[in-house]
Formats: C-alpha cells, sequence, structure tokens
C-alpha cells in the first residue's frame, strides 16, 4: 500500500518513462495546505477578486494564515504595459510587480503586503516553461501543455504555499470558463485536487443571474449552461455565488442547485451592495465560512475568541457606512474617467477617509482632455476638493494644470497623485515663479524650462540604466511641514510608479516662491511630497499614496483631504481642521 510520500515522489518523477509529471518543492507537506479556487462563468467582471478577498478575510478572522494568487490569462509578463480603458487600474505591489487591480482588493481586505509571488500571467508560466525546456530541465521529453504548462502552474501555487506557511491558498482564476486563453489553469486546478486528495481543495463558481427588464424575472438558464461548461472541464463546484443587482430569488437558485448537484445551502445570492465591505457579512450570514472549513476540514486549525475579536472591529467599522454628518464632492480630474476601474484605488482610499471622518464622499468624474483657464472654473464650481491623479503622456495635461491653478488661487482643497505632482509643479513655476515655458519633458521632449524631467545623475542612482520608479520606497519626511504632522512620523514608506522628477536646479527658486518640499528620497536629490503653507489645504507626491490606504487605517494624505473639503463646504458648522481630524482618527 503506497503512502503519500510515495504519491508525491511519483508525482514528481520527471523521467520519460513516467506519465506522472508534477513537480513539487523540496520540503512541501501534503495536506498542510488547503486550495481554494475562484472561476467565473456567464461573464467576466463578476467580482471574483472581491468574493475571493472577503471570504479569505473570513478565514483570516478565524485565526488561519490565508494567501491569495491571481492568475491571469493574457501573455503579457505583468500588467504594466496595459491600457486602464481596456483593464482597469494597474496595481503597484511594494517589491515593484505591476499587476491586476484585484491585488489591490485583496491587500485592503487582508491588510498584508502581497509579493509577485501573488501574481501570475499566461506569458510568466511559458516564459518559465521554455526556460527550463532549454535548459534540458525535461530530460528528452516532448513539452506539452499537459503535463508541463499545466505542472508549471501547481509548481506555483505550492511554492506559494510553502513560502508563506499558508492554512488556505485562495485561487482565483482570471475570465470565465471557455475562455481559450484560461482553459490550461482550470485543468491544472483539477490536476491539483486529485493529486492533493480528498479535502484538500474548494471550487467555487460565480455566476450571472439576468433579470430582463421585459419578463419581470430571474432567469438561470446562461448561469446553468456556464456552470455545465465547468462540469465538463472535471470541475464539480462545491459552493455556486449568485451574483445578480438585487437578492436571487429561492426558485433560480434551486434551478442551479438541481443542475450543478450543488446542495441548496451552498448556492447563494451574492447581490449588490451599498459597499464591498459589506460583502464579509454577507457570507458570514449564508453560513458559507463554514460550509468552506467543512470542505477542507480544517475546522481545528481556527481560534474562535480571535475570531470574535476580529469580527466586532469589522462589525464596528461597517455600522459607519452610511452614516453621515456631512457630504462633500471631490472631482477626480483625468483622461480615463469614462472607466471608474481606472481609478479604484483612488475610489477605495476616498471611501475609507469618508468612513472614518464620517463624511459621505461624492464623486464628480472630470475629463481634463478639453479644460482650459476658462471652463476649470465652471467644472470646479460645485466641488469641494480635487484630485489630480496618475497618468502618463500628453493628453489633458493642459486640462490638469488649468484645474490646478483653480484650486491654488481658491483655496479649494487639492491633492496630486504622480502625474498631479508633476503638473502642480509646473503651474506653480509658471504662474508664480515667471517661468513661462515650464513644462515636463514627458510632455515637450524640447522644453527650454523643464522643471520635470528624466536626469542623467538619477539615472545612475537608479542603476542599470532603468528610469521607471516600481514599488515602495522610503519618504525622508521634512519636519514642521504638513506632512510631518499629518503622518506624525520621521518617515514613511509609499509605493512609486513614474519616471520623471522635480529637476533639482528649480527646487530652490521654486521653495523660495512659497512651495515646500517637504518629503524627499534619503540620500538622493529626489522630491517626493509638496506642499503649500499658505493654502488650506495644498499637497502633492509623486507616489500613490492610495495603493496603501486600507479600509481600518486610511491613509493621511486622503484623510486631510476629505477633512479639508468638509472645512471648506461648513465653515459654520465648526469642523476640526485636517490635522485634528486626521490625529482624531488615528485615535
Amino acid at each position: 500500500m503506497t503512502n503519500d510520500k510515495d504519491i508525491l515522489a511519483s508525482l514528481s518523477d520527471v523521467s520519460t518513462e513516467s506519465e506522472f509529471f508534477s513537480p513539487i518543492p523540496k520540503g512541501y507537506k501534503k495536506g498542510k495546505t488547503k486550495y481554494c479556487f475562484v472561476t467565473g462563468t456567464v461573464m467576466s467582471g463578476l467580482g471574483k477578486g472581491i468574493f475571493s478577498s472577503c471570504l479569505a478575510k473570513l478565514m483570516q478572522d478565524k485565526g488561519l494564515k490565508v494567501t491569495p494568487i491571481k492568475l491571469e490569462g493574457y501573455l503579457n509578463i505583468d500588467s504594466g504595459t496595459l491600457n486602464p480603458f481596456r483593464h482597469g487600474e494597474v496595481f503597484v505591489l511594494d517589491d515593484g510587480m505591476e499587476c491586476d487591480m484585484d491585488l489591490g482588493t485583496y491587500e485592503r481586505m487582508l491588510d498584508q503586503d502581497l509579493s509577485a509571488a501573488n501574481f501570475a500571467t499566461s506569458g510568466q508560466i511559458y516564459r518559465s516553461v521554455l526556460h527550463k525546456e532549454r535548459h534540458g530541465d525535461y530530460l528528452g521529453r516532448d513539452v506539452q501543455m499537459i503535463p508541463h504548462v499545466t505542472g508549471e502552474v501547481k509548481l506555483k501555487l505550492r511554492t506559494l504555499a510553502m513560502q508563506t506557511a499558508a492554512d488556505i491558498v485562495f485561487v482565483e482564476i482570471g475570465g470565465t470558463v471557455g475562455d481559450l486563453e484560461n482553459a490550461y489553469y482550470i485543468e491544472a486546478m483539477r490536476e491539483l485536487a486529485y493529486e492533493e486528495g480528498p479535502g484538500s481543495s474548494c471550487f467555487v463558481a460565480l455566476t450571472y443571474i439576468l433579470e430582463p427588464k421585459a419578463l419581470g424575472e430571474q432567469k438561470s438558464k446562461a448561469a446553468q449552461l456556464g456552470i455545465k461548461q465547468l462540469m465538463q472541464c472535471g470541475i464539480q463546484p462545491d459552493i455556486i455565488a449568485c451574483r445578480a443587482g438585487n437578492p436571487v430569488d429561492l426558485k433560480a437558485r434551486q434551478k442551479i442547485s438541481i443542475f450543478s448537484n450543488v446542495p441548496i445551502n451552498r448556492v447563494f445570492s451574492m447581490h449588490d451592495a451599498s459597499s464591498i465591505y459589506m460583502i464579509p457579512a454577507m457570507l458570514r450570514d449564508k453560513g458559507i465560512d463554514f460550509e468552506v472549513l467543512r470542505l477542507l476540514k480544517i475546522e481545528d486549525r481556527t481560534d474562535l475568541r480571535k475570531e470574535r475579536k476580529n469580527w466586532a472591529t469589522w462589525c464596528d467599522f461597517n455600522d459607519k457606512i452610511g452614516i453621515a454628518k456631512n457630504t462633500v464632492t471631490i472631482g477626480i480630474t483625468g483622461k480615463y474617467t469614462s472607466v471608474r476601474d481606472s481609478y479604484a484605488s483612488i475610489i477605495n482610499a476616498l471611501e475609507h477617509s469618508g468612513i472614518a471622518l464620517g463624511s459621505d464622499v461624492q464623486i464628480k468624474w472630470i475629463d481634463t482632455t478639453d479644460i482650459t483657464d476658462i471652463s476649470a472654473a465652471e467644472k470646479l464650481a460645485d466641488v469641494d476638493g480635487i484630485i489630480v491623479p496618475g497618468g502618463f503622456g500628453t493628453r489633458g495635461a493642459e486640462g490638469k494644470i488649468a484645474c490646478i491653478k483653480y484650486a491654488r488661487q481658491n483655496n479649494l482643497p487639492y491633492l496630486g497623485l504622480c502625474f498631479g505632482f508633476q503638473m502642480a509643479v509646473i503651474e506653480f513655476a509658471r504662474n508664480v515663479c515667471g517661468l513661462k515655458n515650464a513644462n515636463s519633458s514627458e510632455i515637450e521632449p524640447k522644453c527650454t524650462q523643464a522643471v520635470i524631467d528624466i536626469l542623467p545623475e538619477q539615472k545612475k542612482i537608479e542603476g542599470l540604466g532603468g528610469n521607471m520608479r516600481l514599488g515602495g520606497r522610503d519618504i525622508e519626511i521634512i519636519p514642521d511641514t504638513m506632512a510631518a504632522k499629518l503622518f506624525n512620523a520621521k518617515s514613511v514608506r509609499m509605493r512609486f510608479r513614474h519616471r520623471y522628477e522635480v529637476d533639482p536646479k528649480y527646487i530652490d527658486q521654486l521653495q523660495n516662491s512659497g512651495m515646500i518640499f517637504s518629503g524627499k528620497a534619503p540620500d538622493q536629490p529626489i522630491m517626493q511630497i509638496l506642499e503649500i503653507p499658505s493654502h488650506p489645504f495644498f499637497m502633492g507626491t509623486q507616489a500613490h499614496p492610495c495603493l496603501t490606504s486600507r479600509p481600518l487605517l486610511p491613509h493621511p494624505m486622503f484623510l486631510g483631504l476629505v477633512a479639508a473639503a468638509a472645512k471648506r463646504k461648513f465653515p459654520e458648522n465648526k469642523l476640526p481642521d485636517p490635522l485634528q481630524a486626521v490625529n482624531k482618527t488615528k485615535k
């Protein structure tokens, strides 16, 4: 009779004689880590990342160690070159990996800093397989999708399990069942569940329930066919989450249960909610967390005392959602405003701050492509603060500068992020310092007063000729500044994704005219935070602080902006100034 050790040994056999091929990391212990696979049917964009992160949070609250991974079907090595119009926001991890926006959902919900190990694309998988083939790792075998490419996927998951010592790895497969590019991912999950054995894995299918207005009832046929396609791949779902605008009725869930062999108590409605932060309670109320524990046979690993404490804290946060003492409107002035997912982290950071401060934060989307100095006043007349977000290229740049000029001259609270930091420097240089030709060499390569530029000495600092600053970097905070008071620290860490910097030769001129650079790279002439002390709230940063804002710990720069906006709109209510509001929230 074979034991687990013998089975693992046979699976990892790479000889030309064996049909078992499944590379196993040295030291991997079968059964220690469980796997929860989340797939989609009917259509993409159903919220697989939201569901997976919320379920992972419930497990984390119980004292279990969890880690997520997103498997993308596209051939790009990372998400860095993807247009936000096509794929939403590019999320940057602390280690510099440019990845899918779902990684941001995981980081916020789990309050974890993830790494490149938590993200994979087909490009990464194929590159690794071809590298091994060229180096003779397959010992003369013909390299095939099965078992070699699927084996590489399984190796990545098992390696992640070992590196993180996770109790559960949550695996989100991008796209939907039936997509050609993710078919081998689904096959790899089937193989992994088979190899790990009964009780090792849990399959969750997200589906969509149609609600045609002309019919006035919910229709589950598309969902049934999507689930059938998943079952044809050899996957028997254990749980089915039914997405819809309204609660999915019992009749539709019964049809899906009968059709899929999934018990009705595991076919549940995951309908739209006012906030994604309400979804964990929705899953918990349906008992989905305990169903997963039973399916994976890990009830004995939970810590009920820790769960009570963690859940009470989350419920306190949930109780604040939707309860606002005031409403403020923040204008987001960019060029991707037609696709809200392009600014997902900013939206979340504003929501975190609004909940913490008791403000209902409304967003006004402002496309800057055609804005001028004259039209900026009209566009910004009804907002209480503005954000100029990150971006690349020339389109909409002058419109952003016009919005910044209006904010500076009219004491409108302002927060510039990355490109917004650079545009604030240009606006100030032109209209306060008198540098009429001030610009960025990105926008105008032959600019004679490039206050924003790529500098040769900065290229040397970054090393190897690279000039893109990516990932987490420490920022040295200058004492007695707004930044110092907001962060209450001598240094902070934020994430970057940019090429262009403030040219050091203009720094003295800018500061002598009233702009302060309150954050800089340690031991480097790279300016990272700016502010105007004479303004109620005017700040910018080369970083993307929205990437590290968390539900229970909003980022101070966003807290400051929302507090300043509320104080400007309701001066008669004697609201605290931004610094007081931030300090009160931290306590």
